[in-house]
């Protein structure tokens, strides 16, 4: 074989025709990869596996425990470097060859053979079920032989070709199970854009001699991210020390990517099977850079018990998404591993992040949601750096819309207080050939043009730079005064009386005094029927005491008032001046227009009356909201926008932000389709008319010609 990485995978590739039968396509995978890090497994170990079996027999006559501590230290690679893993099997791929009629038995011998590390990684391969199936088939011994003739022997094949090998099995087998490759596989040029997104604006110090870089992937699959980061590392600086780590919960993908990882003679990764969200295999770890691409719309109902019962989500205290969407919880946990930051101290380098999403996190929630909440928490610490919007159709089980995040502790200064849009919604070219639900791709070309985009910062067609606070809003309710008439008809007389027949002499009273005429005045109104009911005869029973008395006052209301536009507004307080204070506190970060003390108070529910400041009750059927801008005062907005139309509006001062204790409740969300919308004019209507009359024309020949 040649060292041609290429030429390498066809011939792979082409062993997987045997499997043709027992096997469909998507499920090829399930023999190649394991097969392969078998193959390659054992051409590492050969220099010393003499020395590793001589070594074992002496253990195992002294009934040594914990043996594979010194057998992963004996077994090295043609250098002397440890491997950290071995086989003590008196067998090696080559000799399963002479024993047709026990291929299965010896061959699971084998891979009981190797140290546990490696017998772990073959269990979630589920690879004792698949020996069994090419059994039954008579396929085994045919697979095995075909791989046997395959030299992977590291003076052949070196550690980068191998990887490359592996990666590109690994996005060949994805993209034949197009139909879950979704799941756990990212299209190759998403991931590209990534990594340029995530380390180009650091090519200068990822290329200086010796530097040492960690890169995580919280949610790995089958890896691809974290090749293609080393990938890029490597193009630009051979002399790089690359350490990554990974994790996921699908224990087939943890198993290739912990195979790809070995393969590659990472010794200092580490790649953990596990829950991202509840189980933190790196709690003393903080990495240079963190890529991911969690599932989109992930349930986390299963994990909420687990943290409902922390103190806060891996740093973060406040709200958490809805349960049907934990996308968010990713991009949390990412933040919490970034490296602290100080300008200039290179102990404290700080880090990145990039992470795809769909559209849900850009926008879901309003203010003083979860979703917000999370948004704010980021931007407000300025460490949302840019955010690109790929086309529709680029993934494998989704044709949605799909966003890329960059995020950092560390933006570059001409980029503090700033967050950057690319769209490159329209960049795509068709596909040839659809795979599952992906038909578009983004070309070399493209993936260059956004990259550069994103390097340069500057507003055009397709980029767009805004301040933090563009993105930021306070939401105010307004509110409108309750108007009651007061009117006694025959059929709110039956209304009341049916609940509280005990009241009849009291409210014949009360209709003797006001009469049956409509009352447009609910406050004095309501002032006279407690002064009727105050004077009531001993013989007549009143109002209850205690809770049946206000219930009792509350269905005297619903039955004998209905709203009305021409009714004064109800009171619901009355307050002394000096009791109720406004102060500057309730307007953070905003400077008022100039108006007098009664102006403001009336604009905030409360309006002057003699010595006093009565609030009135709010009619619910009237309550609204307001999304205002950050970057404009609530004041200037309510008199601009809702004064002009509904005078006797006013701002709920009670609705106030958790955090800045201001009037209004603060929101973030990103539109892409707000910022890059471009108004297209319809067409002229003659031209519209002349395309309806020549449709017209058509059917009309079309009928003639039936009818003929």
């Amino acid at each position: 074989m040649t060292n041609n990485f290429q030429q390498l995978v066809n011939f792979i590739w082409s062993v997987a025709d045997l499997l043709r039968g027992p096997y469909r396509p998507p499920q090829y995978e399930r023999v190649m990869l394991p097969l392969t890090v078998l193959c390659r497994f054992d051409a590492v170990l050969a220099p010393s596996k003499e020395a590793v079996l001589k070594q074992y027999e002496q253990l195992k006559a002294k009934n040594i425990p914990n043996i594979d501590a010194i057998l992963n230290n004996l077994a090295k690679d043609e250098d002397g470097t440890p491997l950290g893993f071995h086989n003590h099997s008196q067998l090696d791929f080559y000799k399963l060859k002479g024993d047709p009629d026990n291929i299965g038995r010896h061959l699971a011998d084998y891979i009981n053979g190797f140290s546990e590390n490696i017998r772990k990684i073959f269990e979630r391969f589920e690879f004792d079920k698949e020996i069994e199936k090419l059994e039954e088939s008579n396929r085994l011994y045919q697979v095995v032989s075909q791989f046997a003739e395959i030299d992977l022997h590291p003076r052949r094949v070196d550690n980068i070709t191998m990887g490359l090998v592996f990666e590109d099995l690994i996005r060949r087998f994805n993209e034949a199970a197009n139909e879950t490759a979704g799941d756990h596989f990212t299209p190759r040029e998403v991931i590209q854009l990534m990594v340029n997104l995530l380390l180009e604006p650091d090519t200068n110090v990822l290329t200086q001699a010796g530097v040492i870089v960690t890169i995580c992937d919280p949610a790995c699959g089958t890896g691809g991210m974290l090749a293609e980061a080393q990938n890029w590392i490597r193009a630009h600086n051979d002399q790089a020390t690359v350490k990554v780590f990974g994790q996921d919960y699908n224990p087939r993908s943890y198993a290739v990517a912990a195979s790809d990882l070995l393969i590659k003679g990472h010794k200092d990764g580490q790649v953990v099977l596990g829950n991202t969200l509840t189980d933190d295999p790196f709690p003393d770890h903080r990495f240079d850079y963190l890529l991911a691409n969690p599932p989109f719309g992930v349930d986390w109902k299963a994990e909420k018990k687990i943290i409902d019962r922390w103190p806060n989500f891996r740093g973060y205290s406040g709200k958490l998404p809805r349960i049907n969407d934990g996308a968010l919880l990713f991009l949390l946990y990412m933040m919490s591993k970034f490296q602290d930051y100080k300008a200039g101290d290179r102990d404290k380098p700080g880090s990145r992040t990039a992470v795809v999403f769909n559209g849900s996190p850009l926008f879901t929630g309003g203010a003083g949601s979860g979703e917000s909440d999370i948004r704010r928490w980021i931007i407000e610490r300025d460490q949302l750096e840019a955010i690109v919007a790929l086309p529709e159709q680029m993934f494998y089980n989704t044709g949605i819309g799909t966003f890329i995040w960059v995020v950092t502790n560390r933006k570059a200064a001409h980029r503090k207080g700033k967050i950057q849009l690319i769209d490159a919604r329209e960049r795509y070219t068709p596909m040839k050939r659809s795979l599952g639900d992906k038909r578009r791709y983004l070309d070399q070309v493209a993936l260059d043009a956004v990259t550069r985009e994103h390097g340069a910062m500057e507003n055009n067609k397709t980029s767009r730079v805004f301040d933090n606070t563009d993105f930021g809003y306070r939401r105010i309710t307004v509110l409108r005064p309750l108007r009651l008439r007061f009117e006694i008809t025959d059929e709110a007389r039956e209304r009341f009386l049916n609940t509280c027949p005990e009241l009849y002499d009291a409210l014949q009273a009360v209709q003797d005094t006001l009469g049956s005429e409509p009352l447009l005045d609910w406050n004095e109104t309501w002032d006279t029927v407690q002064q009727v009911f105050k004077t009531l005869p001993k013989e007549v029973e009143s109002w209850a005491k205690g809770a049946k008395g206000t219930a009792q006052k509350k269905i005297f209301r619903d039955c004998f008032t209905t709203t009305d536009s021409e009714a004064a507004p109800v009171i619901a307080k009355r307050h002394k001046k000096g009791d109720v204070a406004i102060g500057s506190e309730l307007f953070p970060q905003q400077t008022l227009p100039t108006m007098n003390a009664g102006e403001l108070y009336a604009l905030l529910g409360l309006h002057t009356e003699g010595k006093a400041l009565v609030e009135y009750e709010p009619d619910p059927a009237l309550k609204d909201t307001e999304n205002i801008p950050l970057k404009e005062d609530i004041v200037s907005y309510v008199l601009r926008e809702v004064r002009p139309y509904v005078a006797d509006a006013w701002i709920d001062r009670e609705t106030m932000d958790e955090l800045d204790g201001g009037i209004g409740k603060v929101g973030y969300e990103i539109n892409f389709n707000r910022v890059f919308f471009q108004y297209q004019p319809p067409r002229p209507l003659h031209e519209i008319d002349a395309e309806l009359a020549g449709v017209e024309q058509r059917i009309l020949d079309l009928l003639h010609e039936v009818t003929e």
